[in-house]
């Protein structure tokens, strides 16, 4: 099971920290999504237990920061630089094993979701 916490409303330019814990397995790529109202659910972020690869999307780069402490079987999003079109619910998502570079994007290769937390970004 996956709990996440953080969301919340944030003025445009503000940050937040959203975790996801999980509380039985010890999952090998750890990543977020998030669905803003009427659009598909895109990636945002992954990262992997070992060798702490990182992946983004293209339009939070350079804002956004994913980090995991392995130990508590944790992940984090640190989001900076905040933007209404960031508005949206974001979802933690594990993946047992290792998803090559190329797929990490896709939410299809992970197994288990966390329920899910509001982000609203005000102008």
């Amino acid at each position: 099971q996956l709990q996440a916490s953080g969301g919340g409303l944030v003025q445009a330019g503000g940050s937040l920290r959203l975790s996801c814990a999980a509380s039985t397995s010890s999952p090998y790529t750890m990543g977020w999504f998030r669905q803003a109202p009427e659009k598909e659910r895109e990636f945002v972020a992954a990262i992997r237990r070992v060798g702490g690869g990182t992946y983004y999307a293209d339009s939070v780069k350079g804002r956004y920061t994913i980090s995991r402490d392995n130990a508590k079987n944790t992940v984090y999003l640190q989001m900076n630089n905040l933007k209404p079109e960031d508005t949206a619910v974001y979802y933690c998502a594990f993946a047992a094993g290792r998803i090559i570079t190329g797929l990490v994007h896709n939410s299809n290769y992970y197994e288990y979701w966390g329920q899910g937390t509001l982000v609203t970004v005000s102008s």
